[in-house]
């Protein structure tokens, strides 16, 4: 028997994949509330992303699958490379050296065990 599965995606967040998996490694295959309760006191920018995501995630559970909140876990929860920003950095002589600003996309996937 296949369980449902509700997911959400946050497209081009401003934030790296790197410092995104850091935070997403805290809540993989946890209980959902325990998640929220450890992205609430994660003091990363990530975390923010993440938990907004992770929202999106079980109210879409709740409203389109007609899930009980209770009892949904994070069975998988994802950083893929997103664009790049580029932006210039004056240096000497008159000159610009590009640097690029990296973006990610964000996946959570909320189940019942």
């Amino acid at each position: 028997m296949e369980s449902k599965k509700a997911k959400a995606v946050a497209w081009q967040t401003k934030i790296p994949t790197d410092k995104a998996r850091q935070v997403l490694k805290l809540i993989n295959g946890r209980k959902a509330s325990d998640a929220l309760v450890i992205l609430k006191f994660t003091p990363n920018k990530g975390a923010r992303y993440i938990e907004k995501t992770l929202k999106s995630a079980l109210a879409n559970a709740e409203h389109n699958l007609g899930l009980d909140m209770d009892k949904l876990f994070v069975v998988s929860a994802t950083a893929d490379q997103g664009s790049y920003m580029r932006r210039f950095r004056p240096v000497s002589h008159g000159r610009a050296h590009p640097f690029r600003r990296h973006t990610s996309h964000i996946t959570v996937a909320v189940a019942e065990k």
